[in-house]
């Protein structure tokens, strides 16, 4: 499916040719580097979302028991927020990092211990955080799927529920996400558990808006093309995607660019953060080459590749919903419900477009497709030949599906395309859900507002 959006003018730093995507550009900031006046110039010129790198994490700021210390903390909001940017909060609840105290508790002491950090810190800064790294990094790699056996994980399998829980109560404003590593490549272990997780915390109503993917690529964490598809499947859970560690080392500009592009063709994909400003400040040492500024400060080709990415200008921008008709690339005809139904189980078809209130459809932030307001297109199964037909909305994962970049639209559950029967362009032809091969029977174009 393809979104049109107005031409742009390009823009010159990153945060202004985000801005006009409806996204934001963001860097992770050292309080210690707040007196280089260089490291400063270019993250006031360049970022518009601001995560301090260690000094929100729980020894930082909670480094003895109940005694909270938030002086680095508040110079890098305080330098932000002067300074006209946003800042996400990281992180509350982590099996590293913590403080001695800390590490010598378990069970309930060690519960008691996290909620209370997490008023705490949250209390602290009520109102003013964009989004909170509520928990981070609480599974294992590997082909297991299995959570991390930390100390916070010995209290009780429901310690990431009851901190998402905490947090909300502490901070009904802010955005509460999942965080971690190695979840980008959709065909991995770990991917899959942290999805399931987030289908479970939604389908129960834990509060959860938005995952964070680290993005921390190497040769042994690869970018791999499957990444658009990995934020896809997030976003159509109904929460928000941010890519809130980015770095490639070696610094490749191809891929730099491919990584923006991916979050560009997803509207649920929020905003963009690189960990550091130039190779100097990075965590991974100058000789990794992972950021956007050399150790001087110079632009980098890999600036240029994400420069020219966010300024390519037909991107989608995050949605408003509205309706629209759904047409076929290859039949020009739209999706339509025979003669105006409202029954479940009608089959849906391709009919000459006329603006009726049967082919108007309107895209959720779930990734449902609606009809008349309470019925969403439906998938009858999950392989090769299943029918499309409309059912009232219950919120499964037949009902809801992909939008991508290519003008294809496909089921979450299924992972096949929306495919027009035998390569039909005629008034009548149905629709089913089949392997994607690219065909124009299988290519659509949203007309917003028609």
């Amino acid at each position: 499916m393809t979104l049109a959006t107005p031409a742009q003018a390009a823009e010159s730093t990153l945060a202004a040719a985000a801005e006009q995507t409806g996204r934001y550009f963001g860097t992770a900031i050292a309080a210690g580097k707040l007196g280089d006046s260089q490291y400063t110039t270019i993250a006031n010129r360049e970022f518009n979302m601001i995560t301090a790198e260690n000094e929100m994490k729980i020894d930082a700021t909670e480094p003895n028991r109940g005694q909270f210390n938030f002086s680095n903390g508040d110079r890098i909001y305080n330098w932000a927020v002067q300074n006209g940017k946003r800042v996400r909060g990281h992180t509350l609840a982590w099996h590293n990092q913590q403080p001695y105290w800390m590490q010598q508790l378990e069970g309930y002491d060690l519960r008691q211990a996290m909620i209370n950090h997490i008023n705490g810190v949250v209390g602290h800064y009520k109102g003013k955080i964009y989004a909170w790294d509520v928990v981070n990094e609480a599974f294992d790699d590997g082909n297991s799927g299995a959570r991390r056996n930390s100390n916070l994980q010995r209290t009780g399998n429901d310690w990431i529920e009851v901190a998402f829980r905490t947090a909300r109560a502490a901070d009904p404003d802010a955005k509460l996400c999942y965080n971690d590593y190695n979840i980008d490549n959709w065909n991995w272990a770990k991917t899959q558990a942290v999805y399931n997780m987030v289908r479970d915390f939604k389908s129960r109503g834990v509060p959860i808006d938005c995952v964070g993917l680290q993005s921390h690529f190497n040769s042994n964490s690869p970018y791999n093309p499957n990444y658009r598809t990995t934020i896809q499947s997030f976003a159509a859970l109904g929460v928000d995607v941010q890519i809130t560690e980015l770095d490639i080392q070696g610094g490749s500009a191809s891929t730099y660019a491919s990584v923006v592009n991916d979050c560009l063709a997803v509207p649920r994909c929020t905003g963009i953060t690189v960990w550091g400003v130039r190779d100097t400040d990075s965590w991974l040492g100058s000789q990794a080459s992972a950021l956007l500024f050399d150790g001087n400060g110079n632009k980098k080709a890999a600036y240029t590749a994400v420069l020219n990415a966010l300024n390519g200008g037909s991107s989608t921008e995050p949605p408003v919903e509205g309706e629209g008709q759904i047409k076929g690339e290859g039949s020009g005809r739209c999706i339509d419900v025979p003669n105006g139904s409202t029954s479940d189980g009608t089959a849906v078809q391709l009919w000459d477009c006329n603006g009726g209130t049967n082919q108007q459809w309107t895209l959720t932030d779930s990734g449902e497709l609606r009809v008349y307001g309470n019925k969403c297109l439906d998938a009858g199964g999950s392989s090769n030949g299943a029918r499309i037909q409309i059912y009232s909305c219950w919120g499964g994962d037949n009902q809801k599906w992909r939008i991508n970049s290519d003008g294809t639209i496909t089921g979450v559950q299924s992972n096949l395309c929306l495919d027009a029967i035998g390569q039909g362009t005629a008034n009548g032809t149905g629709l089913q859900l089949y392997t994607c091969h690219g065909g124009a029977n299988q290519k659509w174009t949203y007309n917003s507002g028609s």
